[in-house]
């Protein structure tokens, strides 16, 4: 699949209604390889995209490409492609970011959204200083070359020992291959800007698209209260879904849990 020179490498499987797996940092399509057989089984087509920048995914050198509306951009060129006028998105982190900006500027496109961890951008950039300061790390992966260098540091204990990724390695090995360290960190050079937390949070269309929203106590990244106040933002209903003492990767942690309420949400 492509949006103009940006090819998308996505893999589909199933049939049924459609749902669209995104994955955020520093994942690719693979971070869902145990929620997406279950999504099949349970009746849906499913598509997972390596985003731009990522995996088989095409990485374009500027940081320009990878602001929000390129990447609205390549859902709305991938929905197009299945050849359906809408679907369910689900998203996780970066993806999950995504998702709520294709819901909102894209309403005839997205039937329902699930979140995992990450809320609306308003309340996500309005959330206080608790968040601000889980947000750190965002100031710094604006700078080229040294943020590469603290991920790498100390053999890349920032994401085996406070990212507490699960599959670190794995991740690891992705990020070393094809220029992809420097391409996910545009994502966070294009979209946040180092005033987001001074500034007054943005202002997007209302969510017209029923929403679910999963997060987990033991997130180091991402407070409850970001996820919690998304329902501000959701003009026809919002679900929240918390969970005890799990880290940010939820759909590693606990796939079989996640599917379930993926389904559940799906059916209802």
């Amino acid at each position: 699949m492509s949006n103009g020179d940006v090819q998308l490498v996505t893999f589909v499987d199933g049939e049924g209604p459609t749902v669209v797996l995104l994955h955020g940092w520093p994942d690719t399509s693979s971070v869902w390889d145990e929620v997406a057989p279950a999504l099949v089984d349970g009746g849906y087509r499913v598509a997972v995209p390596d985003l731009r920048g990522c995996g088989e995914s095409s990485k374009p050198e500027a940081v320009d490409d990878y602001s929000g509306l390129h990447l609205a951009g390549d859902v709305a060129a991938i929905i197009d492609r299945l050849d359906v006028d809408r679907v369910t998105l689900v998203g996780h982190d970066w993806g999950a970011s995504l998702g709520w900006v294709c819901a909102s500027f894209m309403p005839e496109r997205v039937e329902r959204l699930a979140v995992l961890q990450v809320g609306h951008p308003t309340a996500f950039f309005g959330a206080g200083i608790d968040q601000q300061i889980r947000s750190w790390y965002m100031l710094l992966f604006h700078h080229a070359g040294i943020a590469e260098a603290f991920l790498r540091k100390n053999d890349y204990q920032a994401i085996r020992s406070w990212a507490h990724h699960p599959r670190a390695q794995q991740v690891i090995d992705e990020l070393e291959r094809d220029g992809q360290m420097s391409a996910h960190l545009r994502w966070y050079q294009a979209n946040v800007a180092p005033d987001a937390f001074v500034v007054d949070p943005p202002v997007i269309p209302m969510v017209q698209a029923p929403v679910m929203g999963i997060w987990s106590s033991g997130d180091m990244a991402l407070g409850e209260r970001q996820m919690v106040t998304s329902g501000d933002f959701c003009a026809n209903g919002f679900r929240f879904e918390r969970l005890e003492a799990l880290g940010h990767w939820l759909q590693l942690d606990v796939p079989d849990q996640i599917s379930s309420m993926l389904l559940d949400f799906l059916g209802t």
